[in-house]
């Protein structure tokens, strides 16, 4: 029969640990919530993770809109901007935590911000002015979503729900992020995995 592999020892037990930390956590990730998913905050949401970690996990609810547009928003930290498309840009309610702080999900490239965190090779978060002063200028990322507020998962939670049969997961795809209709999101997240949540009672899985 097959032996157990032996516990990795210094560089190559970092290495392996990395690679197990990978198939783990789901930064990077839908979440998709299962249509019996009842909590008003996320029914028939689709939440892109944007860290998880043995920690906890964080993420911004990608089908929501608030009650704001980015002119609301941009003068309230003022900051002028003239153009009027920008302004009527609707903001999302990104989630039930701090709902009254700011983030800016972007692509990569151009200016660095204060403080931004990779999510991915084609993902950024930034929570600092900055990034929102360059996009009133007309300077800030080509492709960018702001959102209020955020989800979060304390440890361990997370993985409980996902035992509990609330969520699909899939990897990330930035064309729903920035191009899928909000009201298309849901469906199309899960379509990336080949499910019509529609035909759907009680369903898990992951991808």
């Amino acid at each position: 029969p097959a032996q157990p592999v032996a516990p990795a020892r210094g560089g190559a037990a970092r290495r392996y640990n990395v690679a197990m930390d990978a198939l783990r956590f789901l930064g990077n990730h839908f979440l998709i919530a299962l249509p019996a998913l009842s909590d008003p905050n996320f029914s028939r949401s689709v939440t892109l993770l944007c860290q998880h970690n043995a920690d906890g996990a964080m993420g911004l609810v990608l089908n929501r809109n608030s009650d704001y547009v980015l002119g609301d928003v941009l003068e309230q930290m003022q900051i002028p901007t003239e153009n009027a498309a920008l302004a009527a840009t609707p903001v999302l309610l990104g989630g039930p935590v701090q709902p009254e702080r700011g983030f800016v999900l972007h692509e990569p490239g151009g200016a660095e911000w204060d403080s931004t965190f990779r999510i991915s090779d084609e993902l950024c978060l930034t929570t600092s002015r900055d990034v929102l002063a360059a996009m009133a200028r007309g300077e800030g990322p080509r492709r960018a979503v702001v959102a209020l507020g955020y989800a979060g998962w304390e440890q361990g939670q997370l993985e409980q729900e996902l035992q509990d049969n609330a969520w699909l997961t899939v990897g990330a795809d930035r064309a729903i992020v920035f191009e899928t209709p909000l009201e298309q999101r849901w469906a199309a997240a899960a379509r990336l995995m080949g499910v019509d949540l529609t035909l759907l009672t009680d369903y898990s899985g992951h991808a």
